[in-house]
């Protein structure tokens, strides 16, 4: 099993406590070497255009039950957050955030407020859900070969394994004459999860086949009821110790089985926890009785609940909001641009005034 520092400093500080939790956690793996099937590698971008994302856009809990560490640039920044860097001219970001400041003020009294910035939060997410609408067209048409559409498991199935090295025409020549495929252990596993994804997405009746809608569904399961309801099952399937199909705090923050190999791991680990037991307490339970069920996870993950969306404002207001005024003024979001933005504006203060 993969040591906890493995996983950390892989995903930053995303923890990974469950491997193969939901569904890749190891989709990049190539299958082993011992197969006749194999050639060289798709790259990565193919490979993309046809595997569920890890990483939801605009949601603030993952599919394999983590807490999304990017979710605040994401609902703040939208399609922008790429623009914002580390090494990007501090000038540069500070005109970038005052006009996207402006923007959220609709009523221009140089604050903002929860309603505003829920309302910000809400038309990002659907940003968000825009662009995987737009992005699916593109990849539905990958895996629609004979552009019939309909993408059958079969047809999936092929590209999928085209994408992870193994010979397009062999192994659709192999599924066509019903041959054993000699497919690894861990390839076998993520295809078994996709397979059983891929069921839940096949809206009633039931035929194996996902027009572009489905697919959809497929792909980005934050779209979909339905789908979310299979995700909250899966999470609490994986998580849920005692069976009651209930999360207990204790549940929640658990840590998987590893070895902590510095002190540096350690912190993150505290830091994980932390940050876990506050979502779990002040968020996800909404009557706060110390359990979270089924339906409390489900509204939680749903990333267009208003109710939600008017939390995450107050929220993110609270972290600014020096003189505790209930709202957000520039100087403010530009203090905390780490917090909005994920990089730091230097000097703001020198430059607030002249700019703006």
């Amino acid at each position: 099993m993969m040591s906890r520092q493995a996983f950390l400093c892989g995903l930053g500080s995303l923890y990974l406590s469950l491997l193969f939790v939901f569904l890749l956690m190891d989709v990049y793996a190539r299958p082993a070497n011992n197969s006749a099937l194999k050639e060289k590698a798709a790259d990565s971008k193919d490979e993309n255009e046809i595997l569920p994302p890890d990483h939801l856009n605009g949601v603030k809990m993952e599919m394999d039950g983590h807490l999304n560490k990017e979710f605040h640039q994401e609902v703040f920044l939208g399609k922008e957050m790429e623009e914002f860097e580390e090494d990007s001219e501090p000038r540069k970001n500070r005109k970038k955030l005052m006009a996207i400041f402006s923007k959220v003020d609709i009523n221009n009294d140089k604050k903002i407020g929860a309603k505003e910035m829920q309302r910000w939060i809400m038309e990002k997410t659907d940003e968000h859900f825009q662009e995987a609408v737009e992005e699916n067209k593109m990849h539905f048409r990958a895996v629609d070969p004979d552009g019939d559409g309909h993408v059958s498991w079969d047809e999936y199935k092929i590209k999928f394994l085209a994408s992870k090295g193994f010979n397009e025409k062999e192994i659709a020549e192999k599924i066509r004459n019903n041959e054993e495929l000699k497919i690894d252990e861990e390839t076998q596993e993520v295809l078994d999860n996709l397979k059983d994804r891929w069921y839940q997405a096949d809206n009633p009746p039931p035929d194996m086949l996902l027009n572009e809608e489905e697919f959809l569904s497929f792909l980005h399961p934050e779209h979909s009821r339905g789908m979310l309801k299979f995700m909250v099952k899966e999470i609490i399937r994986d998580l849920d110790q005692d069976g009651d199909k209930k999360l207990t705090l204790s549940e929640f923050i658990s840590l998987p089985v590893g070895t902590v190999e510095n002190q540096q791991a350690q912190d993150i680990d505290d830091d994980w926890v932390k940050d876990r037991r506050k979502e779990f307490e002040e968020v996800i339970d909404a009557n706060h009785d110390g359990i979270v069920t089924m339906e409390e996870l489900e509204e939680y993950m749903d990333p267009m609940n208003e109710y939600n969306a008017l939390n995450e404002a107050k929220q993110m207001i609270a972290v600014a909001d020096e003189n505790q005024n209930h709202h957000l003024e520039l100087e403010e979001i530009l203090k905390y641009s780490e917090y909005f933005t994920g990089s730091k504006l230097m000097d703001y203060a020198r430059n607030v005034h002249e700019e703006f």
